[in-house]
């Protein structure tokens, strides 16, 4: 039997991307923990160039990098694809994760950063929402009718948004500004939740980390 193993945080989008991919395919897999103001000798040796999380190890061999290790999944393991088999297809929906990935960066600047380059981050942030509420307008998913690569990709926008939101209280999706954007995000919450970490956990690991701002006196 293959040997899986992923190096991650139980509290991190990348990681959990990988997660997802995993039990979509069926895949068992050990977790281990990673601590990065420790970080083991493990990660290090398995992603020396980076230093980051996550990382599949599969059979020995190791393939680091979010987006990447979902493209190996869907190759190397049997089961549900998570890329269209369309060529086209599969092109939209390696845009769509690039430029969600991308762009995700200004969402957690957004909550982490204060003053200039908090406002700075918030309006590419918006930047991002506008756009996506405007392709969301008549669809459900990123490409085509099915779940797939790109929709796990955005489970940043899709969960990992509100949670720091909540935490922070700094909104920046609201169903005024972003109504087909919103919709999209209940949805996809509601619909793949057994797939996610649990809230409440999330919660406390961001409360440990995020300064939420201060009521007005």
């Amino acid at each position: 039997m293959a040997e899986v193993k992923l190096l991650g945080l139980s509290y991190s989008p990348f990681s959990h991307r990988v997660e997802w991919a995993l039990k979509i395919k069926g895949v068992k897999y050990e977790f281990i923990e990673e601590d990065l103001q420790n970080k083991s000798p493990l990660l290090l040796q398995s992603n020396p160039i980076y230093k980051k999380i996550p990382v599949l190890i599969h059979n020995g061999k190791c393939i680091c990098e979010s987006m990447v290790i979902l493209e190996y999944i869907d190759e190397a393991f049997e089961g549900p694809s998570i890329l269209p088999k369309d060529p086209y297809d599969r092109a939209l929906a390696r845009f769509w994760a690039k430029y969600v990935d991308d762009k995700g960066a200004a969402v957690w600047k957004s909550f982490f950063l204060k003053g200039e380059e908090q406002e700075k981050a918030k309006e590419e942030a918006y930047e991002m929402l506008k756009i996506l509420d405007n392709e969301f307008k008549d669809k459900k998913f990123f490409v085509g009718d099915k779940f797939g690569f790109a929709d796990i990709v955005a489970n940043g926008a899709a969960l990992y948004l509100g949670i720091l939101e909540e935490v922070s209280g700094v909104v920046l999706a609201t169903s005024e500004k972003f109504p087909n954007f919103c919709a999209w995000r209940d949805e996809y919450c509601t619909q793949n939740k057994e797939y996610f970490p649990s809230r409440d956990d999330l919660l406390i690991r961001y409360r440990a980390y995020i300064q939420p701002v201060a009521a007005p006196k």
